[in-house]
């Protein structure tokens, strides 16, 4: 799949798996902001993190811990992008 259609696709994933269809679009997320935390504007928290962790794995065969490292991954559409580039790379 080609990088910005992996991305969009990941946007897309993530305003309806996280149910955010009322909050904004997926054009409206950029691929380096914070996905997580007081300073993003998309807002998910610990639920989504689940919910993202579930559609990374039945979307792209990706397993999620529940560890630091795996947060840092989470961190916005660029950090997960890498993170599935590097495990489908193994």
């Amino acid at each position: 799949m080609e990088l910005e259609a992996l991305k969009n696709k990941l946007k897309q994933l993530i305003v309806v798996e996280c149910d955010k269809e009322d909050d904004l679009e997926w054009q409206d997320i950029t691929n380096d902001e914070p996905l997580f935390g007081s300073k993003s504007k998309i807002g998910l928290d610990s639920l989504d993190a689940l919910q993202l962790a579930l559609v990374l794995k039945e979307h792209f065969g990706i397993k999620v811990e529940g560890s630091k490292e795996s947060r840092k991954h989470l961190h916005s559409i660029n950090s997960i992008v890498e993170h599935i580039m590097s495990v489908q790379k193994s």
